[in-house]
């Protein structure tokens, strides 16, 4: 494993993915200079989520049949390029415009660094996707205070600093691009050998795939279920002050991001399948406990729901793009943004729920959603000993 080039992807994914969250919350703000509604400001949301996520699977499919050397640097001038002057938005329809731009950046980002770091790992898949993933779920736990620090600063016009920030990683990435680049090549060219060679292993790999999707689709949903409701759950049914709500959501993402760095390490002793399936069957009385507690027991319990449920974030990754191993950037996109895409999906059906039942039904079912997601994980022909190369090749077989 290439530590160095691991680490300065890790910190470019910090940098990019501070923006999903921070969108979110400028929102308010930008709502009050430009006297939106809350239609306006949820189909800005959705824009952001829709062209962020969905499309992902469509760049990493490119990046699997042509070689775009100039991907990951576009993807950082069009992420911050876009975001940073979304408070200078003079109109509804430029806000839509930036945060379009904003989304197609992180669209192509994350497929095109998660194949590049795929290269970089060695025989330690999960463990170099777990380094390669916390800087991601850092940012995004750390977006929300960044770009109010921001605001307080400057207003509005205070996402004009992380243009600054843009133009940092930019230079880091173009410093160090050859060497980004040179495995990237090799792999493109054996990629491509292999998909001419290798049509037979379609069957297998993707009905295995399907299943995954399906796993993590339920695993998606219970995570942007929990961000979206645990702070009105916190609120209502807790009596906590408001205020600290936006401090509950981020206990679970940092408890997220501990439970990926860690995630990685032990799913490479004990295997990527099992793993995952003890992290989301464990996480289903963890959160049930949950509901049980208050105070600052509360905190410590979501902080531990994060760490084990978001623990098998990179494992998964690294077991979809064993499973298509011939189509590395078309496997990150569908573990990446499809999956989230359905998780933003899943948590406004989830909102529809809410308004007919309540936010107890919401949380009593997302506590067993993990559980269920167990179900087609288990289906999956995936043996947990054997090593990363014989996966792949199995599923050819």
């Amino acid at each position: 494993m290439n530590l160095k080039i691991i680490i300065i992807l890790s910190i470019s994914h910090f940098f990019i993915d501070i923006t999903g969250t921070a969108i979110p919350a400028i929102m308010p703000l930008i709502k009050e200079v430009l006297r939106l509604n809350y239609t306006q400001i949820g189909l800005a949301i959705m824009i952001s989520n829709i062209t962020s996520s969905f499309i992902q699977p469509f760049f990493g499919y490119i990046s699997d049949r042509i070689e775009i050397k100039w991907l990951l640097p576009l993807s950082v001038i069009l992420t911050f390029g876009g975001f940073s002057v979304l408070g200078l938005s003079p109109s509804y329809g430029f806000l839509l415009v930036f945060i379009f731009i904003n989304s197609i950046g992180v669209a192509i980002y994350h497929p095109e660094s998660f194949k590049i770091a795929h290269f970089f790992t060695g025989q330690h898949k999960a463990t170099g996707m777990s380094f390669f993933q916390m800087g991601g779920s850092l940012g995004l736990a750390l977006g929300p205070l960044l770009i109010m620090y921001a605001a307080k600063l400057a207003g509005l016009k205070g996402t004009l600093f992380f243009l600054i920030l843009g133009i940092m990683i930019l230079c880091i990435l173009l410093l160090f691009y050859h060497q980004i680049i040179f495995p990237l090549k090799k792999g493109n060219r054996a990629v491509e050998r292999s998909i001419g060679s290798q049509t037979v292993e379609k069957k297998p790999a993707w009905f295995s795939m399907l299943l995954l999707i399906i796993a993590v689709s339920l695993r998606s949903w219970t995570h942007m279920g929990l961000i979206t409701f645990s702070p009105f759950y916190y609120i209502k049914f807790l009596h906590g002050d408001p205020i600290n709500a936006g401090k509950f959501v981020f206990a679970f993402l940092i408890g997220g991001t501990l439970g990926t760095l860690m995630g990685g390490i032990v799913a490479d002793k004990i295997g990527y399948k099992r793993f995952s399936y003890l992290s989301m069957i464990i996480s289903t009385p963890l959160l049930f406990l949950f509901l049980q507690l208050s105070g600052i027991w509360s905190f410590l319990m979501i902080f531990m729901v994060g760490f084990v449920l978001i623990s098998s974030f990179s494992v998964t990754v690294a077991m979809g793009q064993n499973i298509l191993c011939n189509r590395i950037g078309l496997a990150s996109g569908l573990m990446l943004g499809l999956n989230i895409g359905i998780g933003g999906v899943g948590a406004g059906l989830l909102g529809f729920v809410a308004d007919m039942w309540g936010i107890m039904t919401v949380m009593t079912l997302i506590s067993i959603m993990p559980a269920a997601g167990c179900v087609p994980l288990l289906l999956i022909p995936y043996s947990s000993g054997d090593s990363v190369e014989n996966e792949g090749r199995k599923q050819v077989r």
